[in-house]
């Protein structure tokens, strides 16, 4: 498929772009129709919503609140109502608002949105939208906080708050994912040192997020498909979209800088690092299909969303990305590059430079390394001790908002409980008046009204002496439920936004230990069937949940403690949302997962040819640390960047997963997994042999060259096997001795390596016919190495080299 895409590359361009298109007009016919279900079956509180949905089925559109308070006198001066009354009128006529029920009114109800505490200062009205918060045209929220605002003066303070309103303090849309991209896109010329190959990622995550989202936007129509959803998708397809498409680019570069053409090198990358990419993607769907464990309708749309956004990215790595390739040709790699490989021939196949380095000082050092690793996770994690779920409201908000301004306002004027009321819902026409007592002289309720009943069924508001996120509102529920709602003698049940997000916190408390344990077992399942080994899936399970405590670490510190939040822009702390931990679980694992096989299938290859296992993990370490490293860097870029989103969940989900993968690549892959490798030795790789039988084989990249045969009868040697043989010599004519002489597959898996003799010859064993890459490396010079591209038929092959003195062959 890889070479179809490579020789068609227009036509694959043309399908890709129709795609994007149509399914761009598509969205843009259809619209969305995200919602929000946070109820569940089987509560308190989703039995509480379904009777009052009963009762009161015409409120269905959105509530919105004007709150203002004057510095001189009373709400009630005709100074104040002059400049109120006429903004609150002009609001009310306009088209897509239902109803504005004013202070002023003669309603029962108007004299009670005038605060008592402070001298009647501040006061609030209630505006009614036609249609739900996501469906208000935007245009319409902006003229109604307009004219409210317009009202205020000095000495006389407007504030609006409310889900509509919270819509149009949104930064524009994008503009995380552009901040995300651009700061990539810096990464990504870094490493590769060229425009053409910078760009390759980034159109192709562009393009798998892109029709991701559209498609998303699509489904919503027949599904529920939360409003986080879609930040969500398009924070995990551009991390994992940018991140394969570099696994892929990066083989290929490397392919034809050991003398490939374009078109093999392309075919091998896909053939290698692309099979990595599709286990990898399947793994991350996995993980996140790991959420419908915890059976929360609310979750089943961010697992589509999700989940369809990183089928996209995978299906653009492997066959948008060669049909890219497939125009740039050479261009891939930099003029410096290619100057460099037409004057001096391939580079050699051995691992060098500062990775090379750094995994040979954990060799040397694997306790230190491993201990300090440990330390490091460990201080990190124990914040998440004090783990507390709920859910983040408009108070949780940055105090230049509006509606933050508007929260602290009615907290001011009504008490903080005014801003999460619960609902008490009497049904069958049983009598509430009983309840009513008994809940008004229950510790921790300010206030208690009960609305006449509707249908038979009656609904009492009661108003918490304490905020919707404090502890002691939750104490307030568990007392109504347990003691109070019993004592009274009726059947009643605990409403609310506060008392959903409850219910909802606790039932993903107690489900998440079975989550976490699905979640580990399937990543167990499917390193056990790649690398056929115990350990290896052990330790990576293991690391998983260091990553997983020291991230949600980070988390607790700075949305819950508070530490930075208002300095990055992120307003106040509290709870961390319920289902966070749920996704980024999740995500986590299918990210940890993706640098595991990557670094651990370069470590299993060179297993499977030497059994060394200490040049297994060195090799492995120092071949993939540094695209591990480079793609961690990209991603926390992209997750850090939706901090900008304006959503405090996707804020929360970014910073959480940037910390996350940045201490799992930078530490874990880098250096704990390596260190405790290098420690177990040959233990790694142990299988018992039963097991090892009744296991499926799943190839995570193929053999590179060809293994070599069974001894032919008489020949003492590997049927096809050979050899290439030769003498080095400098300019002069002199033998060369002591250089070292090494072979590898033109993918870089190394065969053989030797040291010239006192002569200057040498001789190194080939596996079968086949193309090779020839090394010298002249003892004694800091020059580079002698490469060359041998090609070996049947018979040994006479290759004699001569090394001048800056280590450039001339022969």
């Amino acid at each position: 498929m890889a070479r179809w895409c490579y020789r068609h590359r227009l036509v694959v361009l043309l399908l890709w772009l129709g795609a994007l298109f149509g399914l761009g007009v598509a969205g843009t016919t259809a619209g969305t129709d995200y919602a929000n279900v946070f109820s569940l079956p089987n509560t308190d509180s989703k039995t509480a919503y379904d009777e009052m949905t009963k009762a009161f089925p015409e409120r269905a559109g959105d509530t919105d609140t004007v709150v203002w308070k004057t510095d001189e006198g009373t709400v009630r001066d005709r100074a104040v109502r002059d400049r109120i009354e006429p903004a609150l009128k002009d609001i009310a006529a306009m088209k897509g608002v239902g109803e504005v029920s004013s202070p002023y009114g003669s309603g029962p109800g108007a004299s009670a949105q005038i605060s008592r505490e402070g001298g009647g200062t501040i006061a609030y009205a209630r505006i009614t939208f036609t249609q739900q918060a996501n469906e208000v045209p935007k245009d319409l929220v902006q003229d109604v906080v307009d004219r409210a605002r317009a009202a205020g003066r000095d000495g006389l303070q407007v504030e609006l708050g409310g889900q509509a309103i919270t819509r149009i303090q949104e930064p524009p849309q994008g503009l995380s994912e552009a901040v995300g991209i651009a700061a990539a896109a810096v990464v990504l010329f870094l490493a590769f040192g060229s425009l053409f190959a910078m760009a390759l990622p980034i159109v192709v995550a562009v393009m798998g997020v892109g029709t991701g989202l559209m498609s998303t936007a699509l489904i919503s129509h027949v599904t529920d498909v939360p409003e986080v959803a879609p930040l969500l998708g398009s924070l995990i397809g551009l991390g994992v979209g940018i991140d394969y498409a570099l696994f892929i680019v990066t083989r290929h570069r490397r392919g034809i800088e050991r003398g490939l053409a374009p078109e093999e090198s392309a075919v091998q990358a896909l053939n290698t690092s692309g099979r990595a990419v599709l286990f990898a993607g399947g793994t991350v769907c996995i993980a996140l299909a790991g959420m419908l464990v915890m059976n929360l309708r609310f979750l089943d749309g961010v697992v589509i969303a999700t989940s369809l956004t990183v089928v996209l990215s995978v299906l653009a790595a492997i066959t948008l990305l060669p049909a890219l390739l497939g125009l740039l040709g050479p261009r891939v790699l930099s003029r410096r590059r290619r100057r460099r490989l037409a004057e001096q021939g391939p580079e050699p196949a051995e691992p060098s430079g500062l990775a090379a380095r750094w995994a040979a000082y954990v060799q040397r050092r694997p306790r230190t390394i491993g201990a300090a690793a440990v330390v490091v996770m460990l201080v990190l994690a124990v914040p998440v001790l004090s783990l507390r779920l709920g859910a983040t409201d408009q108070g949780n908000h940055k105090t230049s908002t509006t509606t933050r301004q508007a929260y602290d306002l009615l907290a001011e004027g009504f008490g903080p409980g005014f801003n999460g009321p619960l609902q008490v819902v009497v049904p069958d026409g049983a009598d509430a008046s009983g309840l009513v007592a008994r809940i008004r002289t229950t510790e921790g309720v300010a206030q208690v009204a009960a609305a006449p009943p509707a249908h038979g069924v009656s609904v009492v508001q009661v108003v918490p002496t304490t905020s919707p996120q404090s502890v002691e509102t939750d104490e307030l529920i568990d007392r109504l439920r347990a003691d109070v709602i019993p004592e009274a003698g009726v059947e009643a049940h605990v409403g609310g936004v506060t008392a959903v997000f409850k219910d909802f916190a606790a039932v993903t408390g107690d489900r998440l230990p079975y989550f976490i344990g699905t979640i580990i077992t399937l990543g167990f399942l499917l390193l056990l069937v790649a690398f056929r080994s115990l350990v290896v899936p052990l330790t990576a399970a293991l690391m998983n949940l260091i990553a997983a405590a020291a991230s949600f670490g980070v988390l607790v510190a700075i949305f819950q403690w508070g530490w930075g939040a208002e300095a990055l822009g992120l307003g106040k702390e509290g709870p961390i949302t319920a289902f966070l931990p749920v996704i980024m679980l999740s995500l986590l694992f299918g990210l940890s997962m993706d640098y595991q096989v990557f670094l651990v299938s370069r470590m299993h290859e060179e297993w499977v040819h030497t059994k060394d296992n200490a040049r297994a993990v060195r090799v492995g370490l120092a071949e993939t640390s540094r695209v591990i490293n480079c793609a961690a860097l990209i991603m926390v870029c992209v997750f850090s960047a939706f901090v900008l989103s304006g959503d405090t969940e996707g804020a929360m989900a970014g910073i959480g997963l940037a910390a996350a993968v940045a201490l799992d690549a930078f530490v874990l892959r880098t250096a704990l997994v390596p260190a405790v490798m290098f420690l177990l030795g040959r233990a790694n790789w142990w299988l018992p042999r039963g097991l090892d039988r009744r296991l499926p084989h799943l190839a995570v990249e193929p053999r590179e060259a060809p293994a070599p045969a069974a001894p032919a009868p008489g020949t003492g040697r590997a049927a096809g096997a050979t050899v290439v043989h030769g003498f080095l010599r400098t300019p002069d004519g002199d033998p060369l001795a002591g250089a070292e002489v090494a072979l590898a597959a033109t993918g870089g898996r190394p065969l053989d390596r030797v040291e010239s003799l006192a002569d200057g010859s040498y001789i190194v064993a080939v596996p079968a016919p086949d193309t090779y890459v020839l090394t010298v490396t002249a003892p004694g010079r800091n020059a580079d190495p002698v490469v060359r591209r041998v090609t070996v038929g049947d018979e040994p092959l006479v290759y004699d080299v001569e090394v001048a003195a800056d280590a450039d062959a001339v022969r």
